[in-house]
């Protein structure tokens, strides 16, 4: 049974007083039970598409021509009242950013408990009974906790994890999953698409993956449909698509897939002993409220060598980002010593700490949320320099540029603003306001996590580029492994806030010695290029 037709939808947003089309004649077909994906780079119109089916375009946007049947009833054209009984019950979403998509004032279980109060008619005790069972089904630690929080308190992962339990909780007809998995490691990754495979083959869902990793999507999905400049470049069963792709595009996709099997670099000559960074016996806790607390960190230990990059990998809530709030000064450690290019910065002054941020810089995760919208790019990147050099406005023109330049963007572009720029483009403006004050060390929170896989490989590439001219020292936070083989040279492997695994790139992927690491190296989506098949 065909659970999605879209026939020819053509759609357009209105820049000004014109309208630019950026989706053209669309065509394709889901089963029920099946899971079909779109790939492709950011813009080239795969959420535009998916938005449209839920009628949930912007307000900028128009559907032009074409039609959209959900079970074979013509929906294209319901009014937005009538596509809102649709929501939830037959067709539910699972957005991209965890971080704006959750209520800021209610509680985890509100929000879950929200959409059965909306659709079913059941008692309160039935209903956190519901919302219960669905956070333990997506993988949540501590669930009746976390029904008792509200989003600021877990990360970008549990968040997600929510998200998808609204998702799953009336078992819709069609679930719409737009980069479902991009904020999560990979062994929670493997356990929800694993969760959204029993509910295909239970319940016959149909799932619409939007995804930049075609690794996952080859892995996971019955067909791909492959998005360029708002065109179908091609479609058709992924095994087929993988083995012999039709479009120089496709191919072109793959063989940057292919990148993430490259040797890691070797380390510019320093000598082993110097340490960039040195984290020891760092504890963390938070409370919870009501006498219970979170162990965030328990006992980490680890160094860094200067010129080198330091993955520090696990799930999401083992403790990566308290850790880097740590070395950042953003979060004070209850015990423990960080010292950060020999300076001991565990109990510095506000204004000694400032300073020291100098020396350590950070790049977010999200590139689309990270810089102001309300600046020009030339302001992003200039602001440290304002707020730590005084120098003159000549001199901080040379250093935009040069810094710019450095990370193979166009000074031309330095009048614009973030929006009118690519995700790709967006990394290297954020990557660049970080080196703007020629600091030794950077820390990088899921710094490609957001990108699509051609502009990741290009991202990993130039800063490998710039490690290598600059000495720089990376600690990469990442939770996914296969980055990691690529550029990392040391890793330490975090589960529930203690370190688990500690050593080379090259001895934690050939001889694992704990259970978990071994569980998420085997957990990762694996491309083979000998065989040109998925594993």
């Amino acid at each position: 049974m065909t659970v999605l037709t879209v026939e020819d939808l053509t759609l357009s947003y209105r820049t000004g007083r014109e309208w630019r089309e950026v989706v053209h004649h669309v065509s394709f077909t889901l089963k029920r039970g099946e899971m079909l994906a779109f790939v492709g780079e950011s813009g080239s119109g795969k959420t535009t598409t998916a938005q449209a089916i839920m009628g949930l375009l912007a307000d900028n946007a128009r559907r032009d021509s074409g039609t959209i049947l959900l079970n074979g009833e013509a929906i294209s054209q319901w009014s937005a009242r009538r596509l809102d009984s649709l929501r939830g019950a037959r067709i539910s979403l699972v957005p991209q950013d965890p971080g704006n998509s959750l209520n800021p004032v209610k509680t985890i279980g509100a929000q879950v408990g929200e959409i059965l109060t909306l659709h079913s008619k059941i008692s309160a005790r039935e209903r956190d009974e519901q919302v219960l069972a669905l956070l333990t089904k997506v993988g949540l630690s501590h669930p009746e906790q976390r029904m008792k929080q509200f989003p600021h308190q877990l990360s970008g992962g549990m968040k997600q994890r929510v998200l998808i339990a609204i998702a799953i909780a009336l078992q819709p007809d069609l679930i719409i999953a737009d980069e479902p998995t991009s904020a999560l490691d990979v062994t929670v990754q493997k356990r929800i698409l694993d969760l959204l495979d029993r509910l295909r083959r239970e319940s016959g869902t149909a799932v619409l993956f939007v995804t930049h990793d075609l690794a996952l999507a080859a892995e996971r999905a019955d067909r791909l449909l492959v998005f360029r400049h708002g065109e179908i470049q091609e479609q058709g069963a992924t095994a087929d698509i993988i083995r012999a792709p039709q479009q120089a595009y496709t191919r072109q996709l793959l063989s940057d897939l292919q990148g993430h099997a490259l040797t890691i670099a070797p380390v510019s000559g320093q000598p082993l002993a110097l340490a960039a960074i040195r984290v020891r016996e760092i504890s963390k806790q938070f409370s919870l409220g009501k006498g219970h607390a979170l162990q965030a960190l328990d006992c980490v230990s680890f160094d860094v060598r200067r010129g080198s990059t330091h993955a520090l990998v696990g799930e999401s809530g083992s403790g990566k980002t308290t850790l880097a709030r740590i070395l950042l000064g953003f979060e004070q450690a209850d015990s423990g010593s960080v010292m950060i290019d020999g300076i001991d910065a565990t109990h510095l002054s506000q204004e000694a700490r400032r300073q020291l941020r100098r020396k350590i810089q950070f790049v977010y995760q999200n590139p689309f949320a990270s810089l102001d919208p309300r600046q020009t790019l030339f302001d992003i990147i200039e602001e440290p320099l304002k707020n730590f050099e005084p120098v003159d406005k000549a001199e901080r023109k040379r250093r935009v540029e040069t810094v710019v330049r450095r990370v193979a963007l166009s000074p031309e572009l330095l009048s614009r603003y973030a929006h009118e720029l690519s995700g790709g483009q967006r990394q290297r403006v954020a990557i660049a306001r970080a080196l703007i004050l020629e600091p030794g060390i950077l820390v990088l929170d899921e710094a490609t996590s957001a990108l699509d896989v051609t502009v990741q490989a290009q991202i990993l590439a130039l800063l490998q580029q710039l490690q290598q001219q600059l000495g720089l020292t990376y600690l990469f936070i990442t939770h996914d492994l296969a980055t990691v083989r690529r550029i990392g040279h040391s890793v330490t492997v975090l589960r529930n806030g203690r370190v688990v695994e500690h050593g080379t790139v090259e001895s934690l992927f050939a001889a694992p010695q704990d259970n978990y690491t071994r569980e998420l190296i085997n957990a990762i989506p694996h491309f083979s290029p000998a065989t040109e098949e998925f594993a």
